[in-house]
């Protein structure tokens, strides 16, 4: 167990799109330092077997722990429903990840017992949201999912509020919105950065989980519980370990992260 309450937070992903965790969990720890990891290299994941994707994640979370990060955080939806108790098993840290995070709040929020989950195919045919809602609670919980395999290369196109992809949100939600569901969880990295469009096609009635926001409220909290916010006073430091550098990476993830990528180091596993 890392102790030093100002080691980093580390965050990994398949690629930019867990920027969007690392950009809730910046927001709301500001005086957390942050080490990212983004397998540019070898993205997608969801076109992997389950053992490689499992062996990919334990490398990364290996890398991660030599830099003595004092937490790690799943942000890959496809890591998390596949890798899990693979990279909790090597740690000495605390591990969170976001299928178990968007679930809990999921259940805190609904008031009708409705619940719809979008997401990428692997992540929907994984079945791991369904079973991480139903940790929590079963009984008499109706659940829904829609695969929305559009959304991500929309969002890396830059087109978060495009007609196209106003269209697209219509032919994926609207049989949700047939289902009477009172929240939905957003369950792919990508997915924030549509959540404005998505609450307009959804309407006031629907409470949109985002995973990102969710996680970072478990990360405060199991911070504060176990003794380890950063009190030392320095400045964060924030560092983005990739893979690969391929086009445009600069520019998707940015926008991703909503500030500039300031130190991006090439690394190889």
């Amino acid at each position: 167990m890392n102790n030093n309450s100002s080691s980093p937070i580390g965050i990994f992903d398949s690629g930019v799109g867990g920027l969007t965790v690392a950009r809730a969990v910046m927001e709301r720890l500001p005086r957390e330092s942050v080490l990212y990891f983004g397998d540019t290299a070898r993205v997608p994941y969801g076109v992997k077997s389950q053992d490689i994707i499992s062996r990919y994640a334990v490398e990364i979370a290996k890398f991660l722990l030599e830099k003595r990060v004092k937490m790690l955080i799943i942000a890959c939806n496809t890591m998390a429903a596949v890798a899990y108790d693979a990279v909790r098993a090597l740690s000495g840290v605390p591990v969170l990840e976001v299928i178990d995070a968007g679930a809990r709040t999921a259940v805190a929020h609904t008031r009708n017992h409705r619940i719809g989950i979008i997401a990428t195919p692997s992540t929907t045919s994984s079945g791991a949201y369904l079973q991480a809602i139903q940790r929590y609670e079963h009984d008499g919980m109706f659940i829904t999912t829609q695969a929305c395999p559009l959304f991500v290369p929309l969002v890396e196109e830059g087109w978060t509020d495009h007609p196209v992809t106003r269209l697209t949100a219509f032919e994926y939600l609207t049989p949700l919105l047939a289902q009477n569901i009172d929240t939905l969880v957003l369950g792919c990295t990508h997915y924030p950065l549509l959540k404005p469009m998505l609450q307009s096609v959804m309407g006031p009635g629907v409470q949109l989980v985002d995973s990102a926001e969710a996680i970072s409220l478990r990360a405060e909290a199991l911070l504060r519980e176990m003794d380890l916010e950063n009190a030392s006073g320095e400045p964060p430091r924030h560092v983005f370990h990739v893979t690969d550098v391929p086009h445009r990476f600069q520019e998707v993830g940015e926008r991703f992260l909503g500030r500039p990528l300031d130190q991006v180091e090439l690394v190889s596993l």
